[in-house]
């Protein structure tokens, strides 16, 4: 499987949370020859299985989810205007003037502001929220902006996938990238461990597509897939970045969701080293991931989580290194074949 041209389609696709069919339909198609049975569950979570290559076999869930941070159509203005709302979080700042693609048909649109030659006083100063912004598509009327776009249809960004030598750039990274590296572990194996790869819905809006697949599967361990905050820019002042690119896969130890479970994290980080897989920990606290949700499941599952740093992530456009994602996706691979119940012992 090509893990990076599998990532450019699903960078490419829609998927705001709670809308994430053509993520999974792309999904689905790309894992087919490599699992053993796939199901999609009640919240729409893709779950698929492949086998163990040994008896009594740990039973080791995978994750990553589908969803992206986007916008909702909340009403049509009478002058063909579309009003939004924000689908998990996004900086108000970033919005204005941004090219976006709306609905199933994704009809294109921008989203428009008031014009700079306009703003009065503190106008100038302030911050534009959503409730200042609109999406124009081009039509002058509520009856035609009705008949293209309905209460309740997502907008994504309008961002194509582009190769920049060393690193890509695209949109919703956070968390295709991890999608695409659960392609490939599947397409990698079969491993002594009987792998649950689990691409859920609804991270952005409260981690609640992983909440359910984790009761269902009752794994014994679970590993959560990202794409992770990278601010290794310049700063103002000396202060050590959260994560940077082109250092390896990074690894939590605990973030506002998850402290993550110390013998897997000892674990990943002794596998890397035997692989000769660069790697880095990440700043402890910032961020939450469905690890914190995974981790509470019936009587609960040692998780840990392992990311691709992503340049300016839930945004219109992140970059990535490809090399990080060849990583982690390494170092995912020894992981699931080096695993076992002596990994728990206290």
């Amino acid at each position: 499987m090509d893990v990076l041209e599998l990532l450019g389609r699903l960078s490419e696709a829609p998927g705001v949370s709670g809308d994430e069919g053509a993520v999974r339909t792309i999904l689905k198609e790309a894992i087919k020859p490599y699992v053993d049975k796939m199901r999609v569950d009640a919240l729409g979570n893709l779950i698929a299985v492949r086998r163990a290559t040994q008896e009594n076999p740990m039973r080791v869930m995978v994750e990553a989810h589908m969803d992206e941070v986007g916008l909702m159509v909340i009403r049509a203005e009478k002058n063909g205007h579309l009003r939004f709302r924000k689908v998990g979080g996004i900086d108000d700042r970033i919005l204005p003037a941004k090219r976006v693609k709306v609905g199933k048909e994704g009809i294109p649109g921008v989203i428009g502001i008031k014009p700079i030659h306009l703003l009065k006083g503190e106008e100038k100063k302030r911050v534009l929220g959503v409730d200042d912004l609109f999406i124009d598509i081009g039509v002058s009327s509520q009856e035609e902006a009705e008949r293209l776009v309905k209460r309740g249809d997502r907008a994504v960004f309008d961002t194509a996938f582009d190769d920049l030598g060393l690193r890509v750039k695209g949109k919703a990274f956070d968390d295709r990238v991890g999608c695409a590296i659960l392609g490939g572990l599947l397409a990698a194996g079969p491993y002594p461990v009987e792998l649950y790869a689990v691409f859920a819905t609804q991270e952005e809006i409260g981690a609640r597509g992983a909440r359910v697949a984790a009761y269902d599967i009752n794994p014994d361990v679970a590993f959560v897939l990202e794409g992770t905050v990278a601010d290794d820019l310049p700063k103002e002042k000396d202060e050590s970045p959260t994560t940077e690119l082109g250092k390896g896969p990074a690894l939590t130890v605990m973030d506002r969701s998850v402290i993550v479970d110390p013998r897997l994290l000892r674990f990943l980080i002794r596998t890397a080293e035997a692989e000769g897989i660069p790697y880095q920990v990440k700043q402890p606290g910032v961020g939450g991931t469905d690890a914190g949700r995974i981790h509470l499941a019936r009587e609960g599952v040692p998780s840990a989580v392992a990311a691709v740093p992503c340049r300016y992530i839930h945004g219109p456009a992140s970059v990535l290194d490809k090399q990080d994602l060849n990583w982690t996706l390494q170092l995912m691979q020894a992981a699931l074949r080096g695993i076992s119940r002596d990994v728990l012992a206290r």
